[in-house]
């Protein structure tokens, strides 16, 4: 079961990141096509700015997930290290706790806003519900709380983890 979970969070994260890499690529490419049409071909185009604004939430929330599970948030980590190792394991478990009420406040109330926002579009994409633009929420708040799971009960991913792949190699 260990194993499986393990594996499941392994192929999570990389969903995140590839996910996360096509959102910011999206936008790399929506926001110089707007400003070229804009004020070079003068001829504006409505809906670069919004759909940016659409992938830099989905590329928030779900990439925030991933960056949880890498151990990447800068402040939390540099603490940590700071610190004696009984220390650090309490620190560890406040810091558990702490992203537990996020992730489940952003599960718990991201679900509340899709629902309540279902109805509305928005102007520059009218077939498009608001709800489906703040889905990223919910879903960055359960993907959290898997990874949450992931090290509470089986601790920090192994090195041979997909995650620590694009670590610098050492030199001769």
């Amino acid at each position: 079961m260990k194993t499986f979970y393990r594996r499941a969070m392994q192929r999570l994260y990389l969903g995140c990141i590839v996910l996360s890499g096509l959102a910011m690529v999206a936008i790399t490419l929506m926001i110089p096509s707007g400003v070229f049409m804009r004020y070079v071909m003068n001829d504006p185009l409505q809906w670069p700015e919004p759909a940016s604004v659409i992938m830099m939430v989905f590329f928030s929330f779900i990439g925030g997930a991933a960056v949880y599970r890498a151990n990447q948030q800068i402040a939390v980590e540099a603490l940590m290290k700071a610190v004696g190792a009984r220390r650090r394991a309490g620190m560890e478990r406040g810091v558990h706790a702490c992203m537990l009420l996020v992730a489940g406040f952003m599960l718990g109330y991201g679900v509340h806003l899709c629902v309540v926002t279902w109805g509305n579009t928005i102007a520059e994409f009218p077939s498009l519900s608001t709800g489906v633009v703040y889905m990223p929420i919910p879903i960055g708040g359960l993907l959290t709380l898997l990874f949450i799971v992931e090290k509470m009960w089986l601790g920090e991913p192994p090195q041979d983890d997909i995650m620590y792949s694009d670590a610098p190699a050492e030199l001769e």
